[in-house]
């Protein structure tokens, strides 16, 4: 563990998905563990959210170094021992965070969505580019063992043979006109509805099954797509992915109206098919190849914690090799899901 490069995080915002980052990565008995990371500082809006968040998310860790707390953002990217900025706050905020991180010198791991569109996606790498530093989109998905061996056996081994479709779901049940004005699943101006916030995880697993390439190297898909618009948000996104090329096709669909499916992805192909199993497409736990005519083969995956700490430990490798983008999630992936959104 000496050995391995340490990052020391600065943490933007305190809600639900900065809670699992930390509860993640300051675990250190994790299989498979490559870095070392350390929450350096933690802002919020108040320092009071900063230190209920620190006590109850970081504390049981019993680490050695004990985070700053700051009743700002701006002071997480003026700090001068932060070496990277991880951004949990609701996607309209992503574009001006990510920028002012980046002025500041930061290395920055952004939350998906990374954006509200591909525009804003473009100025914050071109800004990123010029400033020289690190930046990705925190597609944490991509990160799991289950995607990496799926894509073995899709692409590699070919245990599936031609790849016909791939179905994926991703259902939330939500009481939209019951929710609290300003909240992010209600609020338009919050990037509110199903295609952003979940939708992008039904993508992720049409486009990485599909095919063996991400970002400049990959086909882009046709596209066709419908939405149910009701309380001005969308409560219905179906995308319909289409590869001239081999004529593969992607249904990758999104809803608040229903809850989610334990069976939520299904690949077709000429020997077969596979199923994705999991509470949800963003938190997949076991994958079955149903051969024809033969025995099915299951996919088991030890997931200790919510599975965040393989994204952050990729980030660390790279931060260690001063490389800019990471392979998995490089910037042309993330402008193309952008752009398909």
């Amino acid at each position: 563990m000496a050995d391995f490069p340490t990052v020391r995080w600065g943490i933007v915002a305190t809600g639900m998905i900065s809670e699992w980052f930390v509860t993640d990565v300051v675990k250190s008995d994790w299989p498979g563990k490559s870095a070392n990371h350390v929450i350096q500082a933690i802002g919020s809006s108040s320092l009071e959210k900063c230190q209920k968040f620190a006590e109850k998310f970081v504390a049981p860790a019993k680490p050695s170094v004990q985070p700053t707390l700051y009743g700002s953002y701006q002071e997480i990217y003026d700090d001068p021992n932060v070496d990277c900025v991880y951004i949990g706050t609701p996607h309209s905020f992503h574009k001006q965070m990510c920028l002012d991180a980046i002025e500041a010198g930061k290395n920055v791991v952004c939350e998906k969505p990374f954006a509200m569109n591909v525009k804003q996606a473009e100025e914050v790498f071109a800004a990123a580019e010029k400033k020289g530093v690190f930046i990705m989109e925190a597609l944490w998905t991509r990160f799991y063992p289950l995607m990496k061996t799926l894509q073995k056996v899709l692409h590699e081994e070919k245990r599936l043979g031609t790849i016909y479709r791939t179905f994926c779901d991703f259902g939330l049940e939500m009481d939209i006109p019951c929710l609290p004005d300003g909240s992010r699943y209600k609020d338009p101006a919050l990037g509110a509805g199903s295609l952003l916030d979940i939708g992008i995880y039904s993508l992720t697993w049409g486009l990485t099954t599909l095919s063996d390439k991400v970002g400049e190297g990959a086909e882009d898909p046709e596209v066709s797509s419908t939405q149910t618009i009701a309380y001005e948000v969308d409560v219905a996104s179906q995308v319909l992915l289409h590869y001239r090329s081999n004529g593969r096709q992607g249904i990758c669909t999104s809803t608040t109206n229903c809850p989610p499916k334990d069976d939520f992805a299904r690949i077709e192909g000429s020997k077969g098919h596979i199923i994705v199993y999991g509470k949800e497409p963003s938190h997949p736990d076991h994958f079955v190849f149903y051969p024809k005519g033969g025995k099915e083969e299951r996919y088991d995956f030890d997931k200790p914690g919510r599975g965040f700490f393989w994204e952050a430990d990729a980030v660390a490798l790279d931060l260690q090799a001063g490389r800019q983008q990471n392979e998995t999630m490089p910037w042309a992936e993330t402008l193309r899901m952008m752009n398909i959104m």
